[in-house]
């Protein structure tokens, strides 16, 4: 959700009653600067930053308390350096993680709360599937609660991650899909038409932006016509200075064909594009229900 997730998305999650992260990512301070204070001026409930703790220094992250969040959320890559400030700032700190190793640091820097974030996710992530890989983290992490995330899309995505142990669910893709999300008519329309066995984890479309993700970390998206081509072909992608200049111009116009649309396996639920603060609402009602049913057989 990095860049997608500004101030208003984040505000209206929070006034709905979740908490609304914007999505930080690589940490551009003018964007930071911008859409914190957004958030700031649009509610008045508690309210978080992520990024990206690869790519960020503890520069950024001093700057982005500056706003006075109430969490801050630090996924892929080792936050052990970036907590320090977030800590004695008396902020929650949020970690997510995609596999043991990062569950037992997370556990061991005194996270206050630890997102396991399965395969199925939309964007960058690891390779463990959310249905198993979530239990394992509670137990691992325990006292410690844990939000799950990774294909979860409605209320019954809800309503399994507190059956897995989860105190809650860490949702994305859902909310690309809402009227304050910071994205293209192109990149919405995908989202609505898309299905899941459309999805697939890669690095191409990274290579071709010069993001430089750590290699462990692919990305699910939509395929399109430019992943097809160069599929299998990311070496040489990386060298095809041709090929990566006719990407940045498509890209630059929104092509369909290139542009990458973040999207988990759970996208052939999304049908709408309502307020984030409906979706919270309705995301609650949803779980309420499947849990009363499972309740009562």
């Amino acid at each position: 959700m990095g860049g997608s997730a500004g101030g208003a998305l984040a505000a209206a999650v929070s006034n709905g009653g979740g908490l609304g992260l914007v999505g930080g990512g690589r940490g551009d301070r003018d964007w930071l600067d911008r859409e914190l204070a957004n958030v700031a001026a649009r509610t008045s409930k508690p309210w978080g930053v992520g990024l990206l703790a690869w790519s960020v220094g503890v520069g950024t992250v001093e700057a982005a308390l500056e706003h006075t969040p109430a969490a801050v959320m630090f996924s892929f890559g080792d936050p052990t350096l970036l907590a320090e400030p977030v800590r004695q700032a008396g902020v929650k700190l949020i970690v997510q993680v995609t596999d043991l190793d990062e569950a037992r640091l997370a556990r061991d820097i005194g996270a206050d709360l630890i997102v396991a974030q399965g395969s199925e996710a939309g964007g960058h992530g690891g390779r463990r599937a959310t249905l198993p890989f979530v239990p394992i983290v509670v137990d691992l992490v325990a006292p410690t609660p844990v939000l799950a995330a990774g294909g979860i899309a409605d209320g019954r995505g809800l309503a399994a991650a507190l059956a897995l142990g989860a105190g809650g669910a860490l949702v994305g893709t859902r909310f690309q899909a809402s009227s304050e999300a910071l994205v293209s008519h192109t990149i919405t329309t995908a989202i609505l038409e898309g299905k899941g066995e459309e999805t697939e984890r890669s690095r191409v479309l990274d290579i071709a932006r010069g993001a430089p993700w750590p290699s462990q970390y692919p990305a699910r998206s939509l395929r399109n016509a430019f992943l097809e081509e160069w599929r299998g072909r990311e070496d040489a992608l990386a060298s095809d200075f041709a090929a990566l200049d006719a990407y940045r111009a498509a890209a630059t116009h929104d092509d369909p064909g290139v542009v990458p649309v973040w999207a988990s396996e759970a996208i052939d639920l999304i049908t709408d594009i309502p307020s984030a603060t409906e979706l919270v609402a309705r995301l609650v009602a949803e779980a309420e229900d499947a849990l009363e049913r499972a309740r009562n057989g």
